[in-house]
């Protein structure tokens, strides 16, 4: 399980230089079309659960292997972060520490490792009772729901829309929306199936459970999120006239007005 864990590190810390150049590239490339966003994030994802790394001179990650090994079988390691300055301030440190008269337990790095790796899996539980939880509490509130049409459905219990489920999504809305801003809204979570968004979203969040302990996946979990909706949203608009685009923009307007207005009564109560 250690080794698991280690082996999670580094693919972790090796992800986390890609989540920097793409922040940069969002910047650079902000007038780009938003599904070019949601591919640089696909490429993060891809170093966060691939296990190897093929190294070159054009490569963006510095090292694929920042902690070696040895640091189970060994009172001591060697930082290998592939920045030769970096590297040489810290080891210089962690030597200093070592081997200046500091007796180190031949199982040091073991123990140490161990009990990272357990407070890994505690976190990782923990995130998945709050899904399991978290599902289970929303599927109690639609239980009630009464089909509007097709996979469309409408409860009084759901505030604002959403899409939920992998297999056979369906869509909940509020049963207090006008003709007209509904079918813009219904629009929306349409192309969020079509663009299969009920499976990346999940799909992220089981590698932010995995890599909790890393806030750059956060913070690229978050982002990709809002580059989820942004993406959908350009779609959407892609395909309605200017004056359909002033009402969708209207529609969604109001759907975050309810939202936060149900968050701020919940908050006074």
């Amino acid at each position: 399980m250690n080794e698991l864990f280690l082996k999670i590190i580094n693919m972790s810390i090796s992800a986390s230089w890609l989540v920097l150049v793409v922040l940069i590239l969002r910047f650079v490339l902000k007038k780009a079309p938003k599904w070019v966003n949601i591919l640089l994030w696909g490429i993060v994802a891809i170093r966060l659960i691939c296990p190897f790394s093929f190294e070159s001179a054009l490569s963006l990650i510095p090292s694929a292997e920042t902690f070696p090994e040895k640091v189970i079988s060994g009172p001591s390691f060697d930082v290998q972060t592939g920045i030769t300055p970096v590297d040489n301030r810290i080891n210089d440190y962690l030597g200093d520490r070592y081997f200046e008269g500091v007796t180190v337990p031949v199982n040091n790095g073991n123990n140490i490792m161990t009990i990272l790796t357990i407070v890994w899996t505690i976190g990782i539980l923990l995130l998945v009772a709050y899904t399991v939880i978290s599902y289970w509490r929303l599927r109690r509130k639609v239980d009630t729901a009464v089909r509007y049409k097709d996979n469309i459905f409408q409860s009084e219990n759901v505030k604002s829309p959403f899409v939920l489920g992998i297999i056979k999504p369906r869509i909940y809305l509020p049963f207090n929306m006008n003709g007209q801003d509904l079918e813009h809204v219904v629009a929306h979570e349409q192309a969020h199936i079509h663009r299969k968004d009920h499976w990346w979203k999940p799909f992220g969040f089981l590698l932010l459970t995995i890599h909790w302990f890393n806030p750059l996946v956060w913070l690229a979990y978050v982002l990709l999120c809002r580059d989820i909706e942004l993406a959908c949203d350009e779609k959407v608009i892609k395909e309605l006239g200017n004056e359909q685009r002033a009402d969708y923009t209207q529609a969604l307007v109001a759907c975050s007005v309810m939202l936060i207005h149900h968050q701020n009564l919940k908050s006074e109560m």
